[in-house]
């Protein structure tokens, strides 16, 4: 079975089922599993000199560990090569957390509050609608690429070990790919390998944001996403402003402290509400489908 009709049936597995509770909730997801080995690299090697070569070896370990891994269940057939991959994709549960904060906020900004905390690392405790909007349809953009687009793009390339890789990359980045003072050496391999991989599936997302609205301004996506602290994330999240015709970004706070961050489509409204959050779901389900149609025109090809 080739790989983009083993890609095909995982994303229409995910987008149905997403991540079952009763399965989750006695087993211990690949990503808790992977969180777990970043964990225990970071404890034996984050300490001494030459962090950031440790790091790197951190990294090698990993990487090497995520596609060994890949390789031994690919040997077992197409039928563990979907289930797999249908696992380590993100849709349905998207969609959910991102549907669960206009729920929430439908309900009040307490709701709206506790929703986007779950998909948020910023302050959300004081939090209005329009920046609780902002945040869930920000996230929404970002994990379109990180959750869906980039794992299927790297299944694609690699298979499982690709698709493995990719995401024990993701999962470093996540936790120890920030610039502290524990992380800032020894996290930093972690950070550039994980913006290598996003660096073509950030730019494909935006693409299928905006091919699946019939809406395509490319100059203004680009000159918002290079305004962006990451040199990926700022691609989905500019395309997506553009279709929902909302503004983005801006000041937010972390830890307390605020901090100035440029808007991302700044003209456009920044008065935005649970309806928007709506919008930016249906986008996540358009973009989806034209990624699926691009993957069935590669298998028929």
């Amino acid at each position: 079975m080739s790989g983009p009709v083993c890609l095909i049936l995982a994303m229409a597995l995910d987008a149905a089922l997403g991540e079952p509770r009763w399965l989750w909730s006695r087993l211990p997801h690949p990503a808790e599993l992977m969180g777990r080995a970043v964990g225990w690299l970071d404890q034996r090697l984050n300490r001494g000199p030459g962090l950031r070569l440790r790091g790197l070896l951190a990294l090698a370990i990993l990487m090497a560990g995520a596609g060994g891994l890949g390789w031994l269940l690919a040997q077992l057939g197409p039928v563990v090569e979907i289930l797999c991959a249908a696992i380590l994709l993100a849709q349905r549960s998207l969609v959910e957390h991102v549907g669960a904060v206009a729920d929430g906020l439908r309900r009040g900004l307490p709701g709206g509050r506790q929703a986007v905390a779950m998909i948020v690392s910023r302050d959300t405790a004081d939090m209005d609608a329009p920046r609780i909007a902002r945040s869930a349809i920000e996230s929404a953009a970002e994990n379109l690429s990180d959750g869906v687009i980039a794992p299927a793009f790297w299944f694609l390339l690699g298979g499982l070990p690709g698709i493995l890789i990719y995401k024990a990359v993701n999962t470093a980045d996540s936790m120890i790919g920030y610039r502290t003072p524990r992380h800032e050496a020894f996290g930093w391999a972690s950070a550039r390998m994980d913006d290598l991989l996003n660096l073509v599936p950030a730019r494909l997302t935006a693409l299928l944001i905006g091919l699946s609205h019939g809406r395509l301004p490319w100059a203004a996506i680009r000159r918002d996403a290079r305004r962006h602290r990451s040199p990926n994330a700022g691609w989905p999240e500019a395309a997506m402003a553009r279709v929902l015709d909302v503004a983005l970004a801006g000041p937010r706070s972390y830890d307390g402290q605020m901090r100035e961050l440029a808007w991302v489509n700044g003209r456009a409204r920044r008065e935005i509400d649970a309806a928007e959050i709506d919008a930016a779901v249906s986008c996540l389900w358009r973009s989806w489908l034209a990624g699926l149609l691009l993957v069935l025109a590669m298998a028929l090809l």
